[in-house]
C-alpha cells in the first residue's frame, strides 16, 4: 500500500491515494455493475435519485434498499412523457445500497488488508462498512450532488464515519469531479437525515454556510482511475453535474467505528439478518 499521511489526513480531512487499485479489480467491478443494471427491471415503478431527495418524497424503494442492491435513476433520465431519454445502461444515477455484503464481486473489492491498513491509519480500530454505492455520473445527464456531510447520513457519538471513494474512471473538473473544503471537517455538523418508521427527512442543526465551488477555499480533486480518496463524515463536499461526453464512475463505502454509538434515527438500519461487517 502507498504511504499514507495521518497527519495530513487530521489537518486537511481527506487524502488521495494514487493507484489503490488496479486496472483488472476496476475492470471487473465495472463490469458485474453493467450487468446488475441490465438485469434490473423497474417495471411501472422509477426511482429516481436525486440530491434533493431529502426535500421531496422519500418512497419505500429507498428506505428499504440499506440491505439491499437496488437500481436508482438519474433526474434527468426521462422526458415529460416519463420515457427514457437514453438507454437503460445511461439513464442508472446509482446502485446502492448493500452490494459489499450481497455481491461476491463487490465484496472482494470492498474488503482486504489493504483497506484495514488504512482505516487502521486513520484511527477506525474497529470499522464497520454500513453503505456502499456505485456511481455511475452519466455523461450529459449525470446529476449535481450538492454540498454535504457524509457524518448527516451515518450519525454517530461521537462522529466517526469515513469515507472511502475510488476512481474507477479518471475524475477531472468535465466530468464531475469531487470539491472539498480543506480542514473543513473541524467545523459544524450542518444538518442530519433523520427517520421515523416510513418517513425521512433532513434536519437542520447548524447555520453555518456551505462554501463556494470554484471560489473560496474550496478545491477541485481531480484523480485518477485507480486512486482512493478517503475522507471525514464531515468534510463539506460536492460533485457538479456531468455534461461531458465521458462518465464519471465511482465506488464509495460508508465506514464508521463500532466503538461509536450508532443513532438510531439514522435512515439507514441493519438487524440480525444481515449484520454489519468490517473490512
Amino acid at each position: 500500500m502507498p504511504s499514507l499521511d495521518a497527519s495530513r489526513y487530521a489537518d486537511q480531512g481527506y487524502l488521495v491515494i494514487p493507484g489503490f487499485k488496479p486496472a483488472a479489480e476496476i475492470a471487473a467491478l465495472r463490469e458485474r455493475a453493467l450487468q446488475i443494471v441490465d438485469a434490473f427491471d423497474p417495471g411501472e415503478q422509477r426511482p429516481v435519485f436525486t440530491t434533493e431527495e431529502q426535500q421531496r418524497h422519500v418512497d419505500d424503494y429507498f428506505l428499504d434498499s440499506g440491505d439491499q442492491v437496488r437500481c436508482f435513476f438519474e433526474e434527468e433520465a426521462f422526458d415529460d412523457e416519463g420515457r427514457l431519454r437514453v438507454a437503460k445502461e445511461l439513464a442508472i444515477n446509482k446502485i446502492g445500497h448493500a452490494m459489499h455484503d450481497r455481491d461476491p464481486v463487490f465484496s472482494a473489492f470492498s474488503k482486504g488488508p489493504s483497506l484495514r491498513d488504512v482505516a487502521a491509519a486513520l484511527g477506525l480500530t474497529r470499522p464497520q462498512v454500513w453503505q456502499s454505492m456505485f456511481i455511475f455520473k452519466q455523461p450529459g445527464i449525470g446529476g449535481e450532488v450538492r454540498w454535504h456531510q457524509d457524518a448527516s447520513f451515518f450519525e454517530t457519538d461521537p462522529i466517526t464515519v469515513t469515507t472511502f471513494w475510488f476512481a474507477l474512471e479518471d475524475a477531472t473538473l468535465h466530468n464531475g469531479c469531487l470539491w472539498a473544503l480543506p480542514g473543513g471537517h473541524r467545523g459544524p455538523l450542518r444538518e442530519r437525515f433523520v427517520r421515523d418508521g416510513r418517513h425521512a427527512w433532513m434536519e437542520p442543526v447548524d447555520a453555518t454556510p456551505w462554501p463556494e465551488a470554484g471560489a473560496g477555499s474550496a478545491v477541485p480533486l481531480e484523480v485518477e482511475a485507480g486512486s482512493l480518496v478517503v475522507f471525514h463524515g464531515l468534510l463539506p463536499h460536492y460533485s457538479a453535474a456531468n455534461r461531458s461526453e465521458k462518465s464519471r464512475h465511482a465506488y464509495t463505502l460508508h465506514v464508521p467505528d463500532a466503538g461509536s454509538r450508532y443513532s438510531p434515527r439514522n435512515w439507514l438500519q441493519r438487524d440480525e439478518t444481515l449484520p454489519v461487517a468490517g473490512f
